[in-house]
């Protein structure tokens, strides 16, 4: 079975990270979406609710899993016997903390490997940090995030 491990903070899941999931899930049997526990990023949503609107979002997708993990990324991907970690890269911007977090990866674990996805145009400029401070500063994301995702950030932010 062709496995692959897409973790992140997805703080809050976007557009971006559904498009991603969803092509994950075409190209490979079994998709592991896993929420960082222990991220340098002070989340605006426990991990509990960001598990909770990952379920509602993928919910269509039989092959996909969704967890939480912390600790090192590798060693999570080794546990669950998954040799590829699948990271999105939406802009340049993006391509060289990625290339550096992809080398010290495979320096710790030469048997997993990196897969790099690019997100459908439309979802380019999305990130999660934009679509918070929009949201906190009154403004419209519903285009950028599922509605039941919508929701919470109006709640969190009235």
């Amino acid at each position: 079975m062709r496995s692959i491990v897409y973790p992140g903070t997805f703080d809050p899941v976007t557009n971006g990270h559904i498009d991603l999931i969803a092509r994950a899930a075409r190209l490979f049997d079994h998709v592991v979406v896993a929420v960082a526990e222990d991220s340098a990023k002070a989340p605006t949503f426990p991990v509990a609710t960001r598990l909770e609107m990952l379920h509602g979002v993928t919910a269509d997708y039989a092959n996909v899993e969704i967890t939480s993990f912390s600790g090192l990324l590798v060693e999570f991907a080794r546990e669950l016997g998954i040799p590829v970690i699948m990271r999105g890269l939406r802009a340049v911007s993006d391509f060289e903390y990625e290339f550096q977090l992809a080398g010290m990866n495979r320096r710790m674990a030469p048997d997993i490997e990196t897969l790099f996805l690019t997100p459908a145009e439309q979802y380019a400029y999305i990130s999660s940090s934009l679509v918070k401070e929009i949201a906190r500063l009154g403004g419209d994301v519903s285009g950028f995030v599922a509605p039941s995702v919508y929701a919470a950030l109006q709640e969190r932010f009235r």
